[in-house]
């Protein structure tokens, strides 16, 4: 048992290092605004995560185990840590990085090394969702301010009412985020393990089962909430302020509009219901809310025409996208290098 610890230890390392960097975002922006307090927010964010993460968070850990089948307990450490060491580096950089991009890397690096072959149709299905990400909170975020601007205009609220209103709508959509970030990333922090899992279903009296990945999924959840606590705000004001100073009412549809794109790239039931009647549905894939929530920010700068957004901080996001999955393959080959050969430790079959 101890062993099997050990090897989860790295699982947990990278759910630490997904909660400093991307598991607060979806708060990041109610906090820069000081709308609502860190502490505040990090409780209600590791609540529901951690709820998404057990309810919701088979389907996207489904189509990343396509991406690459990690079948030695010893392998999955390696994976994991190579990726949480990458996103830990990147967080020190204060650069929102994708974890989801990260363990992508590390899980190639992975194939590379045991000469198992990458899934290419997987592989572009994710990665393409790295482009519709960020487009697609973009474009939620611009509908989303216009109706704001609307509803305000036609509704004369009183400013004391507009911002306890905004606070109060922060709080709601900061945890539908939560939810949803759990339920799609939890894949990225404990996807590589399901396959080697030590936990076995419980049974309580034919009332309800907790499966063993559902478990495993809990774990990984805590340590996310253990890294929102921990280190997320220095992430939360890099994306909240540096980017583009945000009003209120800005940042509620920010968070907002990225909820939502966690939300679908994660839901079965959202994906079953549009195939059901005919209508294209998103994949469900692990997505990094530091992609959406830099979109939609993105997309409030588009719909106030362009102006007052630092591009210099946008290029520093933007090559740490492109370099993470890259640095987190070769940290991932080496350390499978040198798990197999000076440990003497088993990586793949």
């Amino acid at each position: 048992m101890t062993t099997i610890l050990f090897f989860l230890s790295s699982g947990l390392f990278l759910g630490w290092s997904l909660g400093a960097n991307d598991a607060a975002n979806v708060f990041g922006t109610a906090v820069s605004t000081k709308m609502v307090r860190f502490r505040t927010a990090a409780i209600i964010c590791s609540v529901f995560l951690i709820i998404g993460a057990v309810k919701s968070g088979a389907g996207a850990s489904h189509t990343l185990g396509k991406l690459g089948t990690v079948n030695e307990l010893a392998g999955a450490f390696v994976v994991a840590f190579s990726a949480a060491i990458t996103v830990f580096f990147m967080t020190k950089l204060k650069l929102p990085v994708s974890t989801s991009q990260s363990i992508v890397g590390a899980i190639i690096g992975w194939n590379i090394f045991a000469g198992f072959k990458t899934n290419h149709k997987i592989l572009i299905k994710i990665v393409s969702t790295w482009i519709i990400c960020p487009v697609l909170a973009a474009v939620f975020s611009i509908i989303i301010y216009f109706l704001f601007k609307l509803f305000l205009k036609k509704m004369k609220i009183h400013l004391i009412v507009q911002d306890s209103m905004t606070r109060f709508g922060l709080i709601i959509v900061g945890a539908f985020g939560s939810y949803s970030l759990g339920a799609n990333n939890i894949a990225n922090v404990m996807g590589v393990f399901v396959k080697t899992s030590p936990f076995r279903d419980i049974d309580f009296y034919d009332l309800f089962t907790i499966t063993g990945t559902q478990q495993l999924f809990f774990i990984g959840a805590v340590a996310i909430s253990v890294g929102v606590f921990t280190y997320s705000k220095r992430v939360m004001m890099t994306v909240g302020n540096s980017i583009f100073r945000l009003s209120p009412i800005d940042a509620l549809g920010v968070v907002l509009s990225s909820s939502l794109v966690l939300f679908v790239f994660a839901s079965s039931a959202l994906k079953n219901f549009l195939e059901s009647i005919s209508l294209p549905s998103f994949p469900l894939v692990p997505v990094s809310s530091s992609q959406a929530i830099v979109g939609a920010v993105i997309g409030i700068v588009i719909a106030k025409g362009g102006k007052n957004m630092h591009y210099g901080i946008m290029g520093k996001i933007s090559a740490g996208w492109v370099s993470t999955p890259i640095i987190s393959g070769f940290v991932s080959y080496f350390f499978l290098f040198f798990m197999q050969n000076v440990f003497m430790q088993r990586v793949f079959l």
